[in-house]
C-alpha cells in the first residue's frame, strides 16, 4: 500500500491536487493522509469571538481544521467511491516544512502531492513558498500540481538535469515506479550551459538499461534564457510532466538563484516531480 501525503490549506489549488491524486492512483491501494498545518496567527479575531469560555484556542482551531478535512474526505469518497483508498485526517501546529517532514517520517510517506498556484495571470506565478520549501527540504518525492491542471493519461515525462554522471539506480526508483504505473515514455533531457560545460555527459546506456521507453536529448541554455528554453521544449514536445533529481539541489537551486521565487513561472501548467538524492 502506498502512503500519500496531501497537504492542504483548503484553497482551490490544494483541493485540485487532492482530486488529481485520487485519479492518478485510482488503481492503486493507497492510504491518503490529508494534512493541514496551522499557526495561531492565522486564527482571526472574528473566529476568536465565537470560542466558548471552556474551550482553548488550540482545540478550537483543531476542531475547525478537522471538520474541513472531514468535508474534503466526504467529497472525495462520494465522487470516487474507491475501496482501494483509505483516508486519514491530520492537523498540526508547526512550521510547514517541519510538519510535513515529521509526518513523512512517522507514517512512512512515499509521495507528497501539493497544489501550486499555476502559471496564470500576468505575473506567471507557479510556486508558492510552501511548495518551494518542500521541494528543497523534504527527502520524500514531491509532485506539485498547478491549479487548473486536470488529470489526463500520462504518456510522456521529461527528466531534466545538468549532471547525469552521478545518477544512481536507487535514486531513480520512484520515477521508474511512476513510469511503470502510467505506462509512460521518458525523455532524459540534459540541460547544457555555462555552469558545468565539462560535465555535460550523457549516460545513455544507463538510462536504456533502466527504462524501457527512453530517449536522450540535450538542450543548450544560458542563465538568461533558462526558463524560456525549458518552456519551449516542454510545450513543443508535448511533455505532460517534468521531473528533477535534486543532487545537492543543483538544477533546482539554479532556477531559484536566477529567478526569484515570486516571479518564477512556466507558461504551461503540467505537474512538476521532484526526487531527492
Amino acid at each position: 500500500m502506498k502512503n500519500i501525503l496531501l497537504p492542504t490549506d483548503f484553497s482551490k489549488n490544494s483541493i485540485n491536487a487532492i482530486d488529481y491524486a485520487m485519479q492518478f492512483f485510482k488503481k492503486e491501494r493507497c492510504k491518503l493522509y490529508i494534512l493541514n498545518v496551522q499557526k495561531v496567527s492565522t486564527f482571526i479575531t472574528d473566529d476568536m469571538m465565537t470560542v466558548a469560555a471552556s474551550s482553548s484556542v488550540y482545540n478550537t482551531i483543531i476542531d475547525v481544521s478537522k471538520k474541513s478535512i472531514a468535508n474534503i474526505i466526504a467529497t472525495m469518497q462520494s465522487a470516487y467511491n474507491n475501496p482501494r483508498h483509505k483516508f486519514c485526517a491530520l492537523v498540526d501546529f508547526d512550521n510547514f516544512v517541519d510538519a510535513i517532514k515529521q509526518v513523512s517520517k512517522i507514517h512512512d510517506i512515499d509521495l507528497i502531492i501539493m497544489g501550486t498556484k499555476g502559471a496564470t495571470g500576468l505575473n506567471k506565478i507557479i510556486f508558492g513558498s510552501n511548495t518551494v520549501h518542500a521541494m528543497q527540504c523534504c527527502n520524500v518525492p514531491v509532485l506539485a500540481v498547478p491549479n487548473g491542471c486536470k488529470f489526463t493519461e500520462l504518456k510522456s515525462i521529461a527528466l531534466m538535469g545538468d549532471n547525469f554522471l552521478s545518477f544512481h539506480v536507487d535514486k531513480l526508483k520512484p520515477l521508474k515506479r511512476l513510469l511503470f504505473l502510467r505506462k509512460a515514455n521518458l525523455t532524459a533531457l540534459l540541460i547544457k550551459g555555462a555552469l558545468k560545460p565539462n560535465r555535460c555527459i550523457f549516460k545513455s546506456n544507463f538510462f536504456n538499461a533502466l527504462f524501457s521507453k527512453v530517449s536522450c536529448q540535450s538542450l543548450e541554455v544560458s542563465n538568461n534564457n533558462l526558463v524560456e528554453k525549458v518552456d519551449h521544449y516542454l510545450s513543443t514536445n508535448n511533455i505532460q510532466m517534468f521531473a528533477l533529481l535534486t543532487e545537492n539541489h543543483s538544477f533546482l537551486n539554479r532556477l531559484f538563484r536566477i529567478h526569484k521565487v515570486e516571479t518564477l513561472g512556466f507558461n504551461i501548467n503540467i505537474p512538476f516531480y521532484i526526487m531527492h538524492a
